[in-house]
């Protein structure tokens, strides 16, 4: 039998921060594990007013999915950090909240709520106080909760607790020395999964990196010493990335992405010529033409083969040509 983690007396109501929580404990957990900054907990909740019928706003369960938070990132509605370090794994316990500790839970639900209509990747609308006070939050419980402050019972059941050791962190989690250290391994994981010929997995490995540096360049100011650092640590990674889609057949990016790398670095070979045959698929002839010509110029080892791909151009061109006319002569 699993010894309880609480004494008898502590499975009856106590009081937290001078009576502005309550907490009644309903089912005792199994196992006291230690709390500290990083630390991942998933749990249910339930959320009611404390009014006479204990009215319902929101519970966690008819969605199919738990809340996850990482303590010690500033979540908005503070009182959840402090409650769930009052339990062990898998309790079961009620939290009667001062109103005054709730203020932000009506942007917590919205949040919450419009997150569960979105689909897969889709873009969440932004809701500062001011748009709140103007126009509501769209959902006619939350704007009354709101308008009229009131103390809230939370239910929560708390299904694991994870120190940061036990798991593998979000990219928004990560320091950013973390950061750098993570695009160095998905550098590596994308070149490895390229090697056995996964291209799947090696252009989302390389797209998660590019990604990630995005992310540290937009808090550097742009042609600074660690911006220019930044952009030649992205060079590799948009060139790897484009062989991918380019053996994918898929163009368009890797015309993107290349000329992207063309304008940190307007000499790199490999840019132009994955570009220059880009571009040659899809038929834009002197894009290609000019890319192609310029590889030969900035490395003349290359004139040879740039020769070969002009002709081929040429041909292809040449062919497209004349389907055209056929094209044009059956319409008429």
């Amino acid at each position: 039998m699993v010894p309880p983690l609480y004494r008898l007396e502590e499975r009856m109501d106590y009081t937290l921060r001078d009576a502005q929580i309550v907490k009644t404990v309903v089912h005792v957990g199994t196992k006291f594990i230690p709390f500290r900054v990083g630390t991942k907990v998933t749990f249910h909740y339930e959320t009611r007013k404390c009014d006479a019928e204990r009215t319902l706003i929101d519970e966690s369960r008819t969605h199919q999915k738990p809340m996850q938070l990482v303590l010690g990132k500033q979540f908005k509605l503070e009182v959840w950090e402090s409650i769930v370090q009052q339990m062990g794994l898998h309790e079961v316990a009620r939290f009667r909240c001062d109103k005054s500790l709730v203020q932000q839970y009506p942007f917590v639900s919205k949040t919450i709520r419009d997150a569960q209509k979105q689909p897969q990747g889709g873009k969440r609308k932004h809701c500062c106080g001011l748009t709140f006070q103007n126009d509501g939050t769209g959902y006619r419980d939350l704007d009354e909760l709101f308008i009229h402050p009131q103390d809230l019972e939370f239910t929560i059941e708390i299904l694991s607790i994870e120190t940061p050791d036990e798991y593998g962190k979000e990219a928004w989690q990560l320091s950013d020395d973390e950061k750098r250290t993570l695009v160095s391994r998905l550098r590596e994981q994308g070149n490895v999964a390229y090697r056995t010929n996964n291209l799947t997995a090696a252009r989302d490995a390389y797209s998660y990196a590019i990604g990630i540096i995005e992310q540290l360049m937009l808090k550097e100011k742009p042609h600074e010493p660690e911006w220019i650092e930044l952009a030649q640590m992205k060079v590799p990674l948009l060139l790897n990335f484009s062989q991918c889609k380019l053996l994918e057949q898929d163009y368009y990016p890797v015309i993107e992405h290349c000329t992207e790398v063309l304008k940190y670095d307007p000499q790199c070979v490999k840019g132009l010529f994955r570009r220059g045959k880009a571009h040659a698929a899809v038929c834009n002839y002197e894009q290609a033409r000019n890319d192609f010509q310029r590889v030969a110029e900035l490395d003349t080892s290359l004139g040879t083969a740039m020769r070969k791909e002009l002709a081929k151009l040429k041909d292809q061109q040449r062919l497209r040509d004349v389907d055209d006319r056929l094209k044009y002569c059956k319409f008429f």
